[in-house]
């Protein structure tokens, strides 16, 4: 029997019932791909974000450690004094700006405009790329933070104490007096000297001369000072500043330049911790009656009375001295542009115009501290994750008071 061949109709109807098939896949796959796109993006930016809070919760957590301690009767002079580090002031006081993005940080910081002892301070969009700063100083926990009194009979490179136990080699250390605008920091060569319990200061660090003082006139003076504050050789003080740039990049800068000076590796400037960082913002939580207890939330500006901008907190330790906790806001944008659904000329937005953080906060005038940050209609393609967290500033908790 003669086999009947496939007519032009069915060729039809299969090629048909294929395109149809081949549609049908084709869009599964591109919305699985697109999902997957979606996805692998909003996950890098939890990632990017989580990370982020990793990192400022743990340097806020150590605020104030090896400094808050100094500010207990009788105040040894840390909070608020002119910070001198190195030789004829080669770290300290600046003779240029910080790198970027930190180069607009209070005013710009030199000679003239000096960074003063802190163990928080939030400089409000002074950001390369609009955020806030965040400084953050302290020391090891591990070097006590205890003050010690000098004892008089010192030099321009020696100090003599009670006792210095405790002390190592390439130990930093402040010195500091009571009403005497700078604080020196000094690096201990040698930790003892026999029979006189004597620290030897030289190194990279060592500070001879500052504008209001000397090292030889510290060391001659039973009012002064030595704080411990970490070890040069462990790299464990923390003097950072915190901020994002014009890239959208989480920048982290070391004040001491620990790497570049001490360690003789790499050069001054920021080093890149997370991208896609869009925004960066903080508020100071304050304690405002002097019990150790967060009572109100203020913006770092200097639109309250008192002002908190940071250039106020940073001469007025009083001040200082209320900041028990901060609130940090980040605004983290995933990588992948997304249609969502539309056509390259008319997509459709994947994130509403405006997102909003410190939602619901208020100042002790009950005016809220809400801000709202404005997408234009390139930004709303992609996905965005708002991360906003408190820290306790347990070192201040302590100096406050509290619990």
């Amino acid at each position: 029997m003669k086999q009947k061949g496939i007519t032009l109709v069915e060729l039809l109807v299969a090629m048909t019932i294929g395109l149809g098939i081949t549609l049908a896949v084709s869009s599964v796959l591109i919305a699985t791909e697109n999902h997957k796109r979606t996805t692998t993006s909003t996950n890098d930016a939890q990632q990017t974000g989580s990370y982020g809070v990793y990192a400022l919760d743990k340097a806020l957590r150590g605020a104030g450690s090896g400094i808050a301690a100094s500010a207990f009767p009788p105040d040894v002079g840390v909070f608020g004094c002119k910070l001198n580090a190195g030789a004829a002031g080669a770290i300290f006081p600046r003779t240029t700006p910080f790198p970027k993005p930190f180069a607009g940080f209070i005013g710009g910081v030199s000679i003239a405009n000096p960074l003063l002892v802190a163990p928080v301070l939030i400089g409000q969009s002074q950001s390369l790329g609009g955020s806030d700063i965040i400084m953050v100083m302290g020391g090891s926990g591990s070097a006590g933070g205890v003050s010690r009194q000098i004892t008089g009979g010192g030099s321009a490179t020696t100090a003599t104490l009670d006792n210095t136990v405790g002390f190592a080699i390439n130990d930093l250390v402040l010195v500091s007096q009571s009403g005497v605008p700078d604080c020196l920091i000094e690096q201990v060569s040698a930790p003892f000297t026999p029979p006189t319990p004597t620290l030897n200061f030289g190194g990279i660090y060592s500070t001879a001369t500052a504008a209001s003082t000397t090292m030889a006139a510290l060391a001659a003076n039973t009012s002064s000072y030595i704080t411990p504050i970490g070890n040069a050789a462990a790299n464990n003080i923390q003097f950072m500043l915190f901020g994002v740039d014009d890239n959208r990049t989480l920048y982290s800068y070391d004040l001491l330049q620990n790497l570049n000076a001490f360690g003789g590796v790499g050069t001054d400037s920021a080093q890149a911790l997370a991208d896609g960082v869009v925004q960066m913002n903080a508020l100071y939580g304050i304690d405002t009656t002097g019990d150790g207890k967060q009572d109100a939330w203020t913006a770092p500006d200097a639109t309250t009375v008192p002002a908190w901008d940071v250039n106020t907190v940073m001469t007025h330790p009083t001040q200082m001295k209320q900041i028990v906790s901060v609130r940090v806001a980040l605004v983290v944008r995933g990588q992948y542009y997304d249609l969502n659904g539309g056509t390259a000329a008319v997509p459709i937005p994947a994130s509403p115009a405006t997102l909003t953080i410190f939602n619901g906060l208020v100042n002790s005038a009950g005016t809220s501290l809400a801000q709202n940050i404005v997408l234009n209609a390139t930004e709303r393609q992609f996905r965005y994750r708002v991360f906003e967290f408190t820290v306790p500033l347990r070192n201040m908790l302590i100096l406050a008071g509290g619990p």
